[in-house]
């Protein structure tokens, strides 16, 4: 063989084994360390005894030279609950919660994954759980991961299933998996304080009658049941479609759903269609927020809606589609932040039903789009009639025949377009998701209620005065 060609395979054969020497090589010196990309693992609050979803932390090698771990181990083995993958190793009983010989080569990384199924702690308040995961290097340094979270007890149904007249209560959180159905002959009541956190597969069908008995102090919340994080400033609680929400069948009358907070569902409410000579629902000083479908959709149906939010939903917030409405103080306000092509604040509808009457006064109904309110009429044998008074409306200024319909309503200015229907809150932030739809000192819909037609007291059970705000929402004149 030719000297020349010889001499650079030997040059490169040297290269190649000083550079697996290299990489082979380990420190037992005390001055290398391991990195973290995280110190603390915060797993939020969670629920006892519900496994949570997993998170995970890069162990990164930066030191210079090879390192090994002797050992890797929960600090407390078993005894608070936490569950530890290492490199695609299970730290559990098998291994007595800890392994040996993890080689960590320089410029190189492990990943590790944590979860907690939490002990009962049998106390009303959440418990304080913390644990620690150790790293020990062969140089006899331990490094450490701390783990913690808060542990809260909860009751836990499964595909719940109502044949007679029952009641939920508790101020312990009571979640629902599979759903609540309630039977066509039985009433579901829900008392004041209560809060159901729904999985993502469980909503309440109803068959008979369902009540919700909140106080302005003491709402019934009903919400989805992930209480942790998405990230550090979004909590799962500010997500939509966490849960199926509520459906209201055609055999349902008489519900009344009071002082009640139903947020980040997929559809909020849905009526189905029924006989409109019977009051379907009645849903007084209550929210529904931030929904994947529909806020409320109620089908040839007879609803009565009062001091109520109704907020940012890729559907329409409200949709009357055919059938009887009365709607009064109420905040139909449309951000959804999640899908510009989103819906409107309100939705009418005589295509498919007759539109016996919507009644619409003294609410305020906007959003971000030029037109936040439409009606669809049907034929000229098919009913189609509304009446608004007293209202604030994001929608073109009716000018035609349609004004008889339109008594002392306000048009916005859909020129606005820098600050849209967001001037009248106190706060719209879609960066952070956080809404506050209570009145800002600068909306006109202040003062401009109808004290005639006005309800006594606003959704937070705030008494109007003498000169009442449009929307649910009353603003404290002295603040």
């Amino acid at each position: 063989m030719n000297a020349k060609y010889l001499l650079i395979i030997l040059l490169l054969s040297v290269g190649l084994v000083s550079s697996c020497s290299d990489d082979d090589s380990f420190t037992t010196s005390s001055q290398h360390r391991l990195v973290f990309s995280e110190d603390t693992i915060k797993l939020d609050t969670v629920f006892s005894n519900v496994p949570t979803p997993a998170k995970s932390f890069w162990v990164y090698n930066k030191s210079g030279d090879g390192l090994r771990c002797t050992n890797i181990r929960l600090e407390h083995g078993n005894q608070t609950g936490f569950r530890v993958n290492v490199d695609g190793t299970y730290l559990g009983a098998s291994v007595g919660y800890q392994m040996g010989g993890v080689e960590i080569r320089n410029k190189d990384s492990i990943r590790v994954f944590v979860e907690l199924t939490s002990p009962y702690n049998y106390k009303e308040a959440a418990k304080y759980l913390e644990d620690n995961l150790l790293f020990t290097l062969e140089s006899g340094i331990t490094q450490r991961v701390n783990l913690n979270a808060w542990s809260w007890d909860a009751r836990l149904l499964h595909n719940v299933h109502i044949k007679k007249d029952s009641v939920i209560s508790g101020e312990k959180p009571i979640v629902i998996y599979g759903g609540i159905k309630v039977d066509t002959m039985a009433t579901l009541t829900i008392k004041e304080g209560t809060t159901l956190y729904f999985h993502n597969d469980a909503g309440i069908d109803v068959y008979g009658r369902l009540i919700c008995e909140g106080t302005a102090e003491n709402n019934v919340v009903l919400r989805g049941d992930r209480i942790d994080h998405m990230f550090d400033y979004l909590p799962y609680d500010y997500v939509t479609g966490q849960w199926q929400g509520i459906h209201f069948y055609g055999s349902s009358y008489d519900n009344e759903l009071i002082y009640t907070d139903i947020h980040s569902t997929f559809d909020g409410i849905i009526v189905d269609s029924c006989d409109v000579n019977r009051l379907s629902l009645s849903l007084l000083s209550s929210t529904v927020h931030n929904c994947q479908g529909y806020g409320v959709m109620a089908t040839n149906s007879q609803v009565l809606i009062e001091n109520s939010q109704i907020t940012n939903t890729l559907n329409d917030c409200l949709y009357v589609n055919g059938g009887l409405a009365s709607v009064n103080n109420c905040t139909l306000a449309q951000f959804y932040p999640f899908d510009a092509n989103r819906g409107v604040a309100l939705r009418f509808s005589a295509r498919q039903y007759a539109l016996e009457i919507l009644k619409c006064q003294n609410s305020l109904i906007t959003g971000y789009a030029d037109d936040e309110m439409m009606g669809e009429g049907g034929d000229s044998l098919t009913s189609f009639n509304y009446y608004f008074s007293d209202c604030i409306i994001r929608t073109p200024k009716i000018t035609t025949e349609d004004s008889l319909c339109f008594v002392n309503v306000l048009f916005e200015d859909i020129k606005d377009t820098l600050h849209y229907g967001q001037k009248h809150f106190m706060r719209i932030d879609t960066d952070s998701l956080r809404y506050d739809f209570r009145l800002d000192t600068i909306s006109p819909a202040i003062d401009r209620g109808n004290p005639l037609t006005s309800l006594p007291l606003d959704r937070n059970g705030i008494i109007r005065d003498e000169k009442p705000d449009i929307g649910s929402f009353e603003r404290i004149k002295n603040n």
